[in-house]
């Protein structure tokens, strides 16, 4: 490879991590045949993707494999644990070159509970279904152990491997242990828990692990209720812990379940603005995901989804050579596929299944949408100019917008900014600055009345460019201020929009129209945040221009009430110290330079210090 094609190659995938999520997930690195050379987990997949390409990394180890990336892809999960779980699935899958840990066939604890007439709970890392029932597996090995010890305590089942039936029990066959006289078991290979109690214990135990705690908690409560009214305090307490335990217990995890064996999950996803579509497909073998990838498609004609799915489901299934015979997906199809059947869940394992492969739809898109935005700036400012005019139905693109703002301190220095946006940016060489010159007192609508007759008045007579939108900041006063302005005085015909605040002096609301209405935006998309960033923008610029002013205001008050310094020495000093404390600390010789000498005399003469001439 080339320096060029490789500087080509690590920027081509700089671009990929640039627009990954920072959600939790598993990543995989391809080498030039298109195999898994490496696979990973993360927390923040960007941030710690993004770390392999850093100038600093020095590990042999690193640099090799990164000389070997040609592609990357990854899966989006809901947890630090799914990410665990996921990463040591697709090592036993494709087994990766570059990865070491997980490739002994050493996989996350289980727990089991046994099929025996007495069952036994215990953890186990080999899955037998022959012997019992198997919850996990579970990453977080002392939350698993958490759960352990609550049961123990909670139900008392035995930890001995010995074979206990109703028959070896009435022979007499079993002495107690050391864990009964301990209180640690229950006792059932002496009789002291009949087998339908211990069955009901475990049945409990059961539920516990599934994660419905609901009415156990409720029991639980219960208990502790009634052992406090009856000043058994000592009991209230053991329940109390038993029931926070309980509370705290949170480890099942989401997307793994041994109850599934073999399925196909796809979920699709349109783009009616591209003409796309985006199709997930995840294979769960033995209760793990261990296939993950989403497709694109291009649409010729307005394709349904399930016509997509038509086309998509058994392509996929047969470039992954899959034969799973349920295939879940989010709504009945009208069709059916060899080999396999169709199946809509309503509620547990499958349907978080379908959400996770939904999840994984939409960031496709978006990383796609960011990736061609990246290659093409224009796309984005395109993209946010249509939707800001369909939203207020603006007869063409606004391509420049302008937004004003007052700034005063009751009715002193008195001023007001002027910032433009074009094609959705700040344009700074057009922002333009207003010292109020009719208004007297803190008037914001006659100050704004002032700024826009001004601006518009002197570009209507100088043939020059109107915006395409312009954005009050005050909400509706302001935006009838403008209105009278641009409709009434100047008579012309520009768009006006409004920005307004909630009770906490937030802005939270888009207004458009004469009466203005609310405009439906959600405050956490895009658009809204380009307009919230306007807003600041005008802000800034307003208040800074108030802020010069004002100091200036006060320098030049101070200055000029000594006798000899005039406005123009005023300004010398201004723009050479910026305060009249630094002319203070500075040498005379230094301002005599600046100024002459009988001016600085008369500084140095009103502030009482000594004047030092140097030799």
């Amino acid at each position: 490879m080339t320096k060029d094609e490789n500087t080509k190659r690590l920027e081509r995938l700089k671009n990929i991590v640039l627009n990954m999520p920072e959600l939790p997930g598993s990543y995989q690195y391809y080498d030039s045949d298109g195999l898994i050379i490496y696979v990973g987990k993360a927390k923040n997949l960007k941030k710690r993707v993004s770390s392999y390409f850093h100038k600093e990394v020095d590990r042999y180890k690193t640099k090799v494999l990164v000389s070997k990336i040609m592609d990357i892809t990854y899966t989006i999960v809901k947890t630090e644990e799914d990410a665990l779980l996921l990463e040591n699935a697709l090592i036993k899958k494709y087994n990766p070159r570059y990865n070491v840990l997980l490739k002994d066939g050493k996989t996350y604890p289980s727990i089991c509970v046994t099929n025996e007439p007495f069952a036994r709970i215990f953890t186990t890392r080999k899955i037998n279904k022959k012997f019992g029932t198997f919850f996990g597996p579970y990453t977080n090995l002392g939350a698993m152990y958490q759960i352990l010890d609550f049961i123990k305590k909670m139900y008392k089942p035995r930890a001995c491997t010995l074979n206990i039936t109703p028959e070896s029990i009435a022979e007499g066959k079993h002495k107690e242990c050391l864990k009964f006289h301990l209180g640690i078991c229950g006792g059932c290979c002496i009789g002291k828990q009949k087998q339908s109690d211990y069955a009901n214990n475990i049945s409990a135990a059961k539920e516990i692990l599934k994660g419905n705690t609901r009415n156990i908690q409720k029991g639980i409560w219960e208990q502790m209720q009634k052992a406090a009214e009856e000043l058994r305090f000592e009991e209230a307490q053991e329940l109390k812990e038993q029931y926070m335990l309980l509370e705290q217990y949170c480890a099942k995890s989401e997307i793994v379940s041994h109850t599934i064996t073999d399925i196909d999950v796809f979920t699709c996803l349109k783009d009616e603005n591209k003409g796309n579509a985006y199709v997930n497909f995840i294979h769960v073998k033995k209760g793990q995901i261990n296939q993950s990838f989403t497709f694109e498609y291009k649409l010729n004609l307005d394709e349904s989804e399930d016509e997509i799915l038509e086309v998509a489901i058994p392509e996929i299934r047969e470039k992954f050579s899959s034969d799973a015979k349920e295939i879940v997906v989010e709504k009945a199809l009208e069709w059916n596929i060899p080999g396999g059947e169709f199946f809509v869940p309503q509620r547990g394992d499958k349907v978080r299944l379908l959400e996770l492969s939904m999840m994984n739809c939409k960031q496709y898109r978006v990383d796609r949408l960011k990736q061609a935005e990246k290659l093409n700036p224009e796309q984005r400012a395109t993209r946010l100019m249509k939707e800001l005019q369909d939203k207020l139905r603006l007869p063409s693109l606004p391509m420049h917008i302008e937004a004003f703002d007052n700034s005063n301190i009751q009715g002193e220095d008195a001023v007001a900014g002027c910032v433009v946006f074009k094609k959705m940016k700040p344009s700074k060489k057009d922002y333009r600055k207003y010292i109020i010159k009719t208004v007297v007192g803190p008037d914001d609508y006659g100050s704004m009345e002032e700024v826009v007759k001004r601006r518009y008045g002197r570009i209507k007579e100088e043939g020059g460019e109107f915006p395409d939108l312009i954005i009050c900041d005050g909400g509706i006063g302001q935006m009838n201020v403008v209105r009278h302005v641009i409709k009434d005085i100047l008579e012309l015909n520009i768009p006006i929009a409004g920005l307004a605040k909630n009770d906490k002096h937030r802005t939270n609301e888009l207004l458009y129209g004469f009466p203005p209405q609310t405009i439906q935006l959600k405050t956490d998309c895009e658009l809204f945040h380009v307009l919230t960033q306007l807003q600041d923008e005008v802000h800034r610029y307003a208040i800074t221009f108030h802020r010069d002013k004002r100091s200036k205001s006060a320098l030049k008050s101070e200055l000029s009430d000594i006798k000899g310094i005039g406005e123009k020495t005023i300004e010398q000093l201004l723009k050479k110290y910026k305060s009249v404390k630094r002319i203070k600390e500075a040498d005379y010789s230094e301002v005599a330079k600046i100024i002459g000498n009988s001016k600085a005399e008369s500084l140095w003469k009103h502030w009482g210090k000594k004047i030092v001439k140097d030799n």
